[in-house]
């Protein structure tokens, strides 16, 4: 039998198979590893879906730790519906930690996490992120189509539904562009596109799903000034009608938001709009006037 299989495949190429099975074999522990592992987020046995309109979301002496030393301490915030809120801080403020909260990706170490006043552990998280949008610094795309990777997770997939998110973020203009407008496969990660081009296509794949809340986590801070030019107009697209948790390292980004929250070693030191935090002459103003040189 081995003499046949020598036959058919080369001595070379045989030899060749058990560093193959190897790999795979790694690789194959590495997946059930990752399978196995028991989620730190549990949903109750008797959660319910949120199926009203989220009208608030509160944070009452909410603390947070990953370990022993804690990241949030203290925070108390209260965000209504369509507010503009924007958090600022030196890198390991909390900033990423906190908006990271809503989802559910984590849970409070203590305190408590209110929507319409009711404990976000109370709903299920199928029905708590279905409500929720992410545009991050890092895009995630496919190695897909332009329009599979914007219709992901949407209820539709309507191709005008997909050209009027693509629109919506201003990314229609380069999408017909390409060889094969909306059916172009973009690469494994987006990699044919630019970072400009993948991060319109995250938010037009956010607008798509039409998320009443909508989580931006330093989405232009990797873009050279022209992309972030384009990004932040299909940001501002975006942001309109709805509730949003904006981190951002360029405070030039956040200036027209309703409410600018400074985090300094995981507490809220300050808050307000961003002519009224410039008024008061404090760590804003401090990190304002050392971005700008001032």
């Amino acid at each position: 039998c081995l003499g046949k299989l020598k036959e058919e495949f080369g001595g070379k190429k045989l030899s060749k198979i058990h560093i193959n099975v190897q790999a795979s074999s790694a690789a194959a522990d590495r997946i059930f590893e990752v399978l196995d592992t028991k989620p730190s987020v549990v949903e109750r046995e008797d959660a319910i879906v949120l199926a009203e309109e989220i009208e608030t979301i509160a944070f009452k002496r909410a603390e947070f730790s990953y370990g022993e030393d804690p990241v949030l301490r203290g925070i108390d915030l209260d965000v209504k519906a369509g507010e503009r809120v924007a958090f600022v801080g030196s890198s390991g403020a909390g900033k990423t930690s906190l908006v990271n909260l809503v989802p559910r990706f984590y849970d409070l170490t203590s305190g408590e996490l209110l929507i319409n006043g009711c404990n976000i552990r109370d709903f299920t998280l199928a029905s708590l992120r279905a409500r929720i949008g992410l545009v991050t610094q890092e895009t995630f795309l496919f190695n897909d189509t332009v329009r599979a990777n914007i219709a992901y997770g949407a209820r539709s997939q309507a191709q005008a539904d997909v050209e009027a998110a693509a629109q919506q973020a201003y990314a229609h203009e380069f999408i017909t562009a390409l060889p094969e407008g909306y059916d172009t496969v973009v690469g494994e990660r987006g990699v044919r596109l630019s970072g400009g081009q993948r991060q319109r296509l995250a938010i037009a794949r956010a607008i798509m799903r039409n998320p009443p809340v909508l989580i931006l986590d330093e989405a232009t801070s990797a873009l050279d000034t022209e992309s972030e030019r384009m990004v932040q107009a299909a940001l501002d697209k975006a942001m309109q009608g709805r509730t949003v948790f904006a981190i951002a390292h360029r405070l030039s980004t956040i200036t027209k938001c309703d409410r600018i929250v400074v985090l300094q070693d995981g507490r809220i030191v300050e808050q307000g709009t961003h002519q009224a935090l410039l008024d008061h002459d404090g760590v804003y103003k401090r990190l304002y006037n050392l971005q700008f040189e001032v």
